[in-house]
């Protein structure tokens, strides 16, 4: 029922009713409920307070006789997933401004969130809490009123609002031009490769200020985002990542011969077993060093140390490279996420020498190249290797490798059927 010949002041009264009644401060830009409601009143703008439901919104037209606006339903989103903004510096400080003041060492993303928590100051409806240094927004809780996502509310401006309803995400914020730099400071960071904003169907993604933004007026919710990422730091909550994707990663080194002797040294990180002279220590020159770097940068707990070598569980990789940066020896190499051969060591060694250091590194015989039926395989420095675009998955270099060292990765045949209803082609 209309309430357009009602008094002014009944008018404010009626629609206060209707507002949150907390004084938030948010995208209102009022100082109080009061004057919210009494600027809609005078206005006419029913939906000022972005807080409000569509039926709220619904009922203040109604009082005020004029026509309705559609409710855009949104929640604050902090973009910025990482812990390389001095988090750990930071947490003494008393706000996050505090904390900005002080400046950015060194290896520290100049972007992300500060992890003081000031933004928790801001909210009246307890949708946000602190965990670790992260900033968790509870969805069922932030009703949107956008208090802390107005300007300098926070000092890094990452909070932003998206549709409640949304399922990919782009938690990152760097504004660092050198790829390889974000890859060092963050697992989390994009790399603005453009790979995301080429793939949307949608025209959704761009790479704005050298970090991929989804236009959720766009979006429609597909993968193909989420696949084509580089990094994998696109959140989707609709598919499973782990099983919709193009390559993985893989440890060209089956040893773990190494490990235990660097750890004897007094080494505790790969980096710091590199320096080490590994001919004089009677070791493998070229094979992993066992002291887990990579697994140390893995998100998605995919790689870790098995009888002192490096080893990727396939299930769980996405192919973000993380990994592959993290190894000093190089050893890490993407390959094509399907049932394929490849040779576990990139050894430059000679016969003798491989034979005195390693029991398990490919000795190039040659038996295996001699014998492929698809010319799939070629030497390279003392080792084979497997040309994964030839590769038919024969068997008949693991049955001639004299050493058993060839080794399979292997794709359930649910993956293949779950990429084809997806719409997602060969190679993409």
């Amino acid at each position: 029922m209309s309430n357009k010949n009602a008094s002014t002041e009944e008018k404010n009264k009626l629609i206060l009713e209707l507002l949150p009644g907390v004084d938030c401060q948010g995208g209102c830009m009022c100082g109080t409920c009061k004057e919210c409601a009494e600027k809609i009143a005078s206005e006419g703008q029913v939906d000022l307070c972005p807080a409000l439901t569509q039926e709220a919104v619904d009922k203040i037209a109604a009082i005020l006789g004029v026509d309705t606006v559609e409710v855009k339903d949104e929640v604050a989103f902090v973009a910025c997933d990482g812990n390389a903004a001095g988090k750990e510096r930071f947490a003494s400080c008393e706000s996050c401004k505090q904390a900005k003041e002080l400046g950015f060492q060194r290896g520290e993303c100049k972007s992300g969130c500060l992890g003081v928590g000031s933004c928790m100051d801001l909210c009246k409806f307890g949708a946000m809490s602190l965990e670790d240094g992260k900033v968790i927004i509870d969805k069922e809780k932030c009703n949107g009123c956008k208090a802390c996502a107005m300007k300098n509310a926070c000092p890094q401006n990452i909070i932003l609002m998206v549709p409640r309803d949304a399922t990919n995400f782009i938690p990152c914020s760097s504004k660092e031009e050198d790829d390889q730099l974000v890859r060092e400071i963050c697992g989390h960071g994009c790399i603005a490769c453009g790979e995301c904003e080429r793939a949307c169907p949608e025209g959704a993604v761009h790479v704005v200020d050298n970090h991929a933004v989804i236009d959720y007026d766009k979006c429609v919710g597909c993968v193909a985002c989420a696949v084509k990422c580089k990094k994998k730091i696109i959140v989707d909550t609709l598919h499973d990542i782990t099983a919709l994707k193009a390559n993985v990663a893989f440890v060209q080194c089956s040893s773990g011969k190494k490990s235990q002797a660097m750890k004897d040294a007094g080494c505790e990180t790969c980096k710091e077993a590199k320096k080490l002279d590994a001919k004089a220590m009677n070791l493998c020159t070229t094979g992993c060093l066992g002291q887990g770097d990579c697994t140390r940068v893995c998100r998605y707990n995919a790689i870790e140390l098995v009888n002192g070598v490096a080893y990727v569980d396939t299930d769980k990789c996405v192919g973000c490279k993380d990994c592959t940066f993290a190894c000093p020896m190089n050893l890490i190499t993407i390959i094509p996420y399907q049932g394929m051969k490849k040779v576990p060591c990139s050894s430059t060694a000679d016969y003798e020498e491989k034979a005195k250091v390693c029991d398990s590194g490919c000795i190039a015989c040659h038996d295996c190249l001699n014998n492929c039926p698809q010319g799939a395989i070629y030497a390279e420095e003392a080792h084979t290797v497997i040309d994964p675009e030839i590769c038919e998955d024969c068997n008949v270099c693991q049955y001639m490798c004299p050493r058993f060292l060839i080794k399979e990765t292997e794709v359930p045949e649910h993956i293949f059927l779950q990429r084809e209803a997806l719409g997602i082609k060969e190679g993409e």
